[in-house]
């Protein structure tokens, strides 16, 4: 079966003023100032890393420095409940879309395989989640974030 992809590739010759797809970063709203950009950040290296499409080229300054791509889109981030964010994780996994999720055990480990272990050790339903990322379609990713607000 052939997939077809969820975003169109950016024409050479310029921007794409709408995206057909969504990057959504969902945070629970009791965390602390540090603790929200923290996740954010680990949060958007996980679609990064495994969603190719959502990573534009490479950057230049006119001197010819080269820096690393980033996202070809904006992030979006929101807030909501404990409640709102487990309510979207439930979406998010009915709809299958590419997700990476923080749980509230990796503000207490060190390193990435203890992070992954922490997680590993708690069944779906029962995570402590702090944050989500989601990436797809746009009307399902406003689907996953229903009840959530945009982050001030």
């Amino acid at each position: 079966m052939n997939e077809q992809p969820l975003s169109q590739p950016l024409p050479a010759d310029g921007p794409v003023s709408r995206f057909d797809t969504k990057i959504a970063v969902l945070l629970r709203d009791d965390l602390e100032p540090w603790q929200r950009l923290n996740v954010t950040a680990f949060l958007v290296s996980g679609l990064g890393s495994q969603v190719p499409e959502v990573v534009g080229a490479p950057y230049e300054d006119a001197d010819g420095v080269g820096y690393l791509p980033m996202f070809r889109q904006p992030v979006l981030v929101f807030e909501g409940s404990k409640e709102t964010l487990c309510a979207a994780h439930t979406r998010a996994l009915a709809r299958a879309l590419p997700r990476a999720l923080f749980t509230a055990d990796l503000f207490a480990t060190g390193n990435d395989h203890d992070n992954r272990a922490a997680v590993r050790a708690v069944p779906t339903a029962e995570l402590d989640l702090v944050g989500l990322a989601v990436y797809g379609p746009r009307n399902g990713v406003d689907k996953v974030t229903k009840g959530a607000r945009m982050h001030p």
